[in-house]
């Protein structure tokens, strides 16, 4: 069966900077179950090549979208491939970062629930296969699977096939979800030149025009 993404809450901007939190990465729990690796290598080269002031500076225009429940545990709801990479640059790194929503509740389980009814979790593993229950999601942000998918749709938003939708969850898996029900070329993350000739025609055409980001005929 090709991979269904539920509808959505869209999440609310982001305040000023100097209403954000600062919040140490490792604590923050995925409220996905993958990454593409093409991104996170990609975001890992980046951060080792910017001085912390700019990093800093970067991280501030690009916060997190936070849940936070009544025991004070965080869930990024956005910003998993950056914050795996800086992460693994930087195993004490912080990050900044908005709360979405508050969950009044210290239970794991109510706290998903509200996120799941908002269409604030993604709940497929690396083939696409799901829903999993919320309670599979791992803990940590180095847990997370590799989807080759994911990475697809990265490269093509990086050569402008695809449009950001920033506020739009999970915007980039919606595309992966499309393109899995389409023929392509084996590929995997690391190695993504045989599909995208095909995946550039099909993201521009007008039977994808349905999803958020699309571009038309360039």
């Amino acid at each position: 069966m090709p991979l269904q993404l539920p509808d959505f809450t869209p999440l609310p901007a982001p305040p000023r900077a100097s209403a954000l939190l600062e919040v140490p990465v490792a604590r923050l729990r995925p409220t996905q179950m993958c990454v593409g690796l093409a991104e996170v290598r990609h975001r890992i080269q980046e951060f080792k090549e910017e001085p912390l002031k700019e990093r800093r500076a970067y991280l501030k225009r690009k916060p997190v979208p936070l849940v936070r429940n009544g025991a004070g545990r965080l869930w990024m709801v956005d910003r998993h491939h950056r914050l795996r990479a800086l992460l693994q640059v930087d195993p004490e790194a912080t990050a900044f970062g908005y709360v979405v929503l508050e969950v009044a509740t210290p239970e794991n389980r109510p706290t998903l629930q509200a996120l799941q009814e908002r269409g604030w979790l993604y709940l497929y593993n690396r083939r696409g296969h799901g829903p999993w229950p919320p309670e599979y999601l791992p803990e940590h942000l180095s847990k997370l699977q590799d989807d080759a998918y994911r990475s697809l749709v990265w490269r093509l938003k990086r050569e402008g096939a695809i449009a950001a939708a920033p506020l739009a969850p999970f915007h980039e898996f919606r595309w992966g979800a499309w393109l899995r029900r389409c023929s392509l070329p084996a590929f995997h993350s690391l190695y993504l030149e045989p599909a995208l000739p095909t995946a550039r025609h099909l993201v521009c055409s007008p039977a994808a025009s349905v999803l958020a980001g699309w571009q038309g005929r360039r």
